[in-house]
């Protein structure tokens, strides 16, 4: 890595965000081409949280894979944002964002569709799960990466919040549709054919993009031949000096450790310890993602009430603590302790993320957007394939109580991380680095 050099009042003023299509009256719902953006996106996070649980049960129910193995399922799809995360952030600042979309659409659909072919055929193995889960992790890293340089390409500043939010909505119900959805067809048709769902729903979204009319400014360094290393470090030395974006990137990383690792071995704990069906865990799975559509339409009118900075105390006091409920657990009544414990979780994650994203999204200059966003994206998500294994070993040596225990009792310590920094200090987020 080269020197770090200081950075010059270019790089930190707040981005020029190219002339999007003037939205009409009715706001975004009128706004065709974020109609489009957000069906495709809806769609495509509907059936990966199908996958989410599908997943693991192809892998419990049909191929009879231990603890560990589901967890290294989960590890193996987001193990991508360490491999590639930060030359992905670069590359997508060099290419058309729409385009690298669609691709990583496409072989996502192409991957999920393996997997019923593979089954029909008596081919289906763990190590085309695991082939499966890393090759939809490598594409989902290109995907969020050109779609959050992507947002601001289509809106204006001042309406990126409320698209941040709308799209959060949505992502946040798919917690709750995807699971219950993935839960009926695993009862009905066999966990296999849900993971057909996730391969059409990529499918969808693909076609989405394609009608998209917003003609997307040239990135500034195609074509150019500048060094990659050089614009991965750019980068990290912007989001380590800045000490807003360095607090959020290490509360994000270490409350991600708490949130996979228990979800990591969750599906196992419900199945072979509270002995339910299939119908029941996905059924149990969406109550506890509930809080997160209050959460993600409540976010913008919290932050603008309270404060953005306040409202991210708030959210991180929601995502915390009461994960202490999850792993009390048990038959019948006490089923109702994680579904609560879930849904207060998934709302102060979804306020969290609706705050954060519209924050990096404006705050920072636009031609570093891509390198910032992942980033931070590969030390909050490089997190995940580590406390997967983790939680699976654990819930291996010691059973899958206890790793989820141990997971979600980290959690609850996590925001105190944000008393770290200026955060505390204000009221408000702020709209621009600080000029040295």
């Amino acid at each position: 890595m080269t020197p770090p050099a200081r950075a010059t009042p270019s790089t930190l003023t707040a981005h020029a965000t190219p002339a999007p299509t003037a939205t009409p009256r009715g706001g975004l719902l009128r706004h065709r081409d974020f109609r489009l953006l957000w069906a495709g996106q809806t769609a495509s996070a509907v059936g990966s949280n199908v996958t989410a649980v599908a997943l693991p049960l192809v892998a419990v129910t049909v191929l009879d894979a231990s603890t560990f193995v589901v967890a290294v399922l989960t590890a193996a799809a987001w193990l991508p944002w360490l491999l590639v995360g930060l030359p992905a952030g670069a590359w997508v600042d060099r290419l058309p964002r729409r385009p690298v979309m669609i691709v990583c659409d496409l072989a996502s659909a192409l991957l999920f569709l393996s997997v019923p072919v593979a089954a029909a055929i008596g081919a289906l193995t763990v190590t085309q799960l695991l082939v499966v889960a890393l090759g939809a992790g490598l594409a989902r890293v290109f995907f969020e990466t050109a779609d959050q340089v992507y947002l601001p390409v289509l809106l204006r500043r001042e309406q990126v919040p409320e698209g941040n939010a709308k799209l959060q909505a949505t992502q946040t119900a798919s917690y709750v549709l995807g699971p219950g959805l993935a839960g009926v067809t695993a009862q009905l048709a066999g966990a296999v054919t849900a993971l057909l769902l996730d391969a059409l729903s990529f499918l969808f979204s693909a076609a989405c993009l394609l009608r998209i009319r917003t003609v997307e400014p040239r990135p500034e360094h195609a074509g150019r031949s500048r060094s990659l290393r050089r614009e991965i470090g750019e980068g990290l030395r912007f989001v380590a000096r800045d000490p807003y974006l360095r607090v959020l990137t290490a509360f994000g990383a270490a409350s991600n450790v708490g949130l996979v690792g228990y979800q990591a071995v969750l599906v196992v704990f419900l199945v072979r310890e509270a002995r339910l069906a299939p119908a029941p865990v996905g059924a149990l799975v969406a109550a506890m993602s509930l809080g997160g559509i209050v959460g993600a339409l409540l976010a913008t009118t919290l932050g603008r009430r309270l404060g953005s900075a306040r409202a991210m105390f708030l959210a991180a006091a929601f995502t915390g603590p009461p994960a202490l409920l999850i792993p009390l657990a048990g038959p019948g009544e006490q089923l109702a302790l994680p579904a609560i414990g879930g849904m207060l979780v998934s709302f102060g994650v979804a306020v969290g993320n609706v705050l954060k994203g519209s924050f990096r999204q404006t705050y920072t200059p636009h031609q570093l957007l891509g390198r910032v966003t992942v980033s931070m994206h590969m030390l909050n998500y490089g997190t995940i394939p580590l406390a997967a294994v983790l939680a699976g070993a654990v819930g291996s040596a010691y059973g899958a109580d206890t790793a989820i225990a141990v997971m979600t009792g980290w959690l609850a310590l996590t925001p105190a991380i944000l008393l770290i920094g200026p955060l505390r200090q204000r009221r408000d987020l702020p709209v621009a680095p600080k000029l040295p």
